[in-house]
């Protein structure tokens, strides 16, 4: 048996999710019951959304979970480099090697072709996106274009009949029909390469032996294994494990959840049983039993255990695995230190003494002062969260325009969010300190005052501060995809103020 090799390959455009750590930790989990090498490669092909900061998170998100890689862009190895922004040259040469055997061909469409390809299909209700107007050029033609300095991506030529049959380890044999296959971009204009081509190129050349990921990933293999076959490559074993579902049956979005491997660690949760949590949702251990350690889990390791359906992310259920950790792992003696590192550490109080220095009457006020910045769940109350007589959905209209503000600069910090407070404030057409305001601090604090909001937030954090205003929406029974989709439109053109019914409002 070959020696097995698996990898994760997250790509470094945000904060880490919790979907990528269920996925390294399965991988890692495979790799050393079968003593092979775990790799960590990062996908910053998109160059306009990668920062070294998110890299730089995904390495601690994965340490905070125990995962230790053995290759990788930190550490190097044989089959480096481990970012994908370093082998440009390399996905090059292979595209060339598809575009000069006739499997892979020049796309000149405009982003306007594709536009009106668009619409048709929809009118039509047509699966296939592109139309493959540019995939028969004659080479003279495709001179005259290139000439022109026409821009071009370069696409796969997937089979227009016949179908993509493959064994997946876990579902079993899956058949899937080309016509239902577009013809994939490889190369994008810019001369990066998309997911596609790198991701194959590269397990390829590194040797990967499984590869190990998530179900919405499924659509997508018939695409790789077609680059296998065009390259004339053995294709790895593929495994696709089941996705994680909200509480909603769809896949975990974080729309509507915290799904940052940073709030769990913000909040408190143990890594030794979030580790244990994550992979109770795809994976089932002898006579259901659900408390384990990773090395038990690694060691007792077998394919016909992983699930084939989705896995809820119960919180409640790793609510009880956490309290059993804290329980029977932590000395009563020792419990205090691991609080104070947690929540209480100098650096934050620190940061938080001027904050309530000038408002103490009593050291007995510091905890009713100061709870929401240690608390999981706030209380909320609807009469704070919609002054001025709001109505439950205007309130969550304006707490999700927060977050799209903040999201859109990625600035959840002191100045984000105030800036963030005065771009919404200006949208609707509402009082920043009577009406704003107030939603704010009680979304946040549970409260209509206490420490100066801003400067709080700056000490909350990011990942709890969105999951608070995640929260609140929640409890203002959320947003319709209707309005959903209108707030989004008229938030895009700064326009919301027509969204609220100020006529009724005592402004």
């Amino acid at each position: 048996m070959k020696k097995v090799r698996t990898r994760i390959a997250p790509s470094p455009t945000g904060d880490p999710h919790v979907g990528t750590l269920y996925m390294a930790l399965f991988n890692f989990i495979f790799t050393r019951h079968f003593g092979g090498d775990f790799i960590l490669r990062i996908e910053d092909t998109d160059q306009s959304r990668s920062h070294i900061e998110y890299e730089k998170s995904i390495f601690e998100s994965l340490r905070w979970i125990h995962i230790h890689w053995d290759e990788g862009p930190d550490i190097g190895g044989s089959y480096g480099p481990y970012r994908q922004s370093e082998r440009s040259h390399i996905y090059r040469k292979y595209c060339q090697k598809l575009l000069d055997e006739k499997k892979a061909y020049k796309c000149f469409a405009t982003a306007k072709e594709l536009q009106e390809m668009r619409e048709l299909n929809k009118k039509m209700h047509k699966h296939i996106g592109y139309d493959r107007r540019y995939r028969n050029l004659s080479d003279e033609e495709i001179k005259k274009r290139e000439n022109d300095n026409q821009p071009y991506t370069i696409r796969l030529k997937v089979p227009l009949k016949g179908e993509c049959v493959f064994e997946d380890v876990i579902k079993g044999r899956i058949t899937c029909p080309w016509s239902d296959i577009d013809d994939q971009i490889l190369l994008k204009s810019d001369g990066f390469p998309t997911y596609h081509l790198a991701n194959v190129i590269d397990d390829h050349l590194m040797k990967i032996t499984h590869i190990i990921r998530g179900d919405e990933w499924m659509s997508s293999t018939p695409k790789h294994i077609l680059l296998y076959k065009a390259f004339g490559w053995q294709p790895p074993k593929f495994m696709h494990f089941p996705l994680l579902l909200g509480a909603d049956g769809k896949k975990l979005s974080k729309r509507k959840n915290p799904t940052s491997a940073f709030y769990f660690k913000d909040s408190g949760y143990l890594p030794d049983a979030f580790i244990n949590f994550l992979t109770l949702m795809g994976y089932s251990m002898p006579n259901g039993k659900e408390i384990y350690s990773l090395d038990e889990l690694i060691h007792d390791f077998k394919v016909d255990r992983i699930g084939t359906s989705g896995a809820f992310f119960d919180i409640k259920k790793l609510d009880w695995i956490n309290q059993h950790y804290l329980i029977n792992t932590i000395k009563q003696e020792d419990l205090w230190k691991k609080i104070e590192k947690w929540g209480f550490h100098k650096e934050k109080m620190t940061r938080l003494m001027p904050l309530i220095h000038t408002r103490l009457k009593t050291f007995g006020e510091f905890i009713e002062l100061c709870d929401f910045l240690f608390i999981t769940h706030i209380r909320l109350n609807r009469a704070l969260l919609c002054p001025k007589n709001l109505k439950n959905d205007e309130s969550a209209s304006i707490l999700q325009c927060m977050i799209w503000s903040m999201e859109a600069k990625d600035d959840w910090g002191k100045m984000g969010f105030e800036n963030a407070s005065h771009l919404v404030s200006k949208a609707f057409d509402l009082n920043h300190k009577k009406v704003i305001m107030p939603i704010l601090f009680a979304s946040i604090t549970g409260r209509h005052q206490g420490p100066p909001l801003f400067d709080s937030i700056e000490i909350l954090g990011k990942d709890l501060t969105r999951a608070r205003l995640l929260k609140a929406i929640e409890f203002l029974e959320g947003l319709s995809n209707k309005k959903r989709a209108i707030l989004s439109k008229k938030w895009k053109e700064g326009l919301c103020s027509d969204l609220i019914k100020k006529d009724s409002l005592p402004l």
